[in-house]
């Protein structure tokens, strides 16, 4: 909702006043708001989370619009599509780069701390320490899957026998629905924090560079720059042939009509 109130806002007024205010100032919200998630508790309310989705969502509106503008006024006319067509490249190969990067980050933070979160948790819910151990060496990405799905992976991981040794009470704590995100909320924190982080260094980066593009700026198109070619290829046409794109002597003058047979 953010992002779609704040593109085509910033879009209309950054035809009038320019992209780098509204292309900076965008950026510097979404860094704001990375720093919000930075300082929000494990245990949150969601309103807080929705506010700081909606301020990301409409710095990054209030960025994308006047970006783009700025960089297809930068070319020529002839060469937009090709700058277009590299711009869209660019931004889904940083965002798909993006994810795998954040995510690798976000395991990375993770796999410091989970293992022995995970294996004093299981002892100290009765779990022998012998199959504590083993389920708290497994990967963690396992337990991001599971987190991102709402799933509480502890019944297969433990399996029938470990959960047989235990009362009925516990092995219904383990495997009810708070034990698993209670277990893992300090190392899944641990891992957000490195992930937004560096998510907060690089838009500060990029407000710099966005700060340092200058004024208003669109590309003055040349006679050669409207006809699509260079002037020496226009200088390299000999006398008395005709340019390409010129019309022929043979050629009917404007606004003539020409018949043309067709075969059926």
């Amino acid at each position: 909702m953010g992002f779609l109130i704040a593109g085509p806002a910033s879009g209309r007024l950054s035809d009038r006043h320019g992209a780098r205010a509204f292309a900076t100032g965008g950026l510097a919200l979404v860094a704001v708001t990375f720093v919000g998630l930075l300082l929000l508790p494990i245990d949150f309310y969601y309103w807080q989370f929705a506010t700081l989705l909606a301020l990301n969502g409409i710095g990054s509106g209030l960025f994308a619009a006047p970006n783009t503008t700025a960089i297809m006024n930068s070319v020529p006319r002839h060469q937009r599509g090709a700058a277009s067509g590299m711009r869209a490249t660019f931004q889904n190969a940083g965002m798909v780069l993006s994810i795998g990067v954040f995510f690798s980050l976000l395991i990375a933070g993770l796999a410091a701390h989970l293992p022995t979160t995970v294996r004093d948790g299981l002892i100290a819910a009765g779990v022998p320490r012998q199959t504590a151990v083993r389920v708290a060496d497994l990967p963690p990405v396992g337990s991001v899957l599971s987190a991102f799905l709402g799933y509480n992976p502890m019944e297969r991981l433990l399996g029938p026998q470990a959960l047989a040794q235990l009362s009925p009470a516990q092995a219904s704590e383990i495997t009810g629905p708070r034990f698993f995100p209670n277990l893992i909320a300090g190392p899944f924190h641990s891992g957000l924090t490195v992930v937004f982080t560096l998510a907060v260094v690089m838009c500060l980066v990029a407000a710099a560079a966005s700060m340092l593009r200058g004024g208003r700026y669109v590309h003055e198109d040349s006679d050669a720059d409207r006809s699509g070619r260079l002037p020496q290829e226009a200088a390299a046409v000999p006398s008395g042939v005709a340019a390409p794109g010129a019309p022929m002597q043979d050629d009917p003058p404007k606004g003539w009509r020409t018949a043309v047979r067709l075969p059926w």
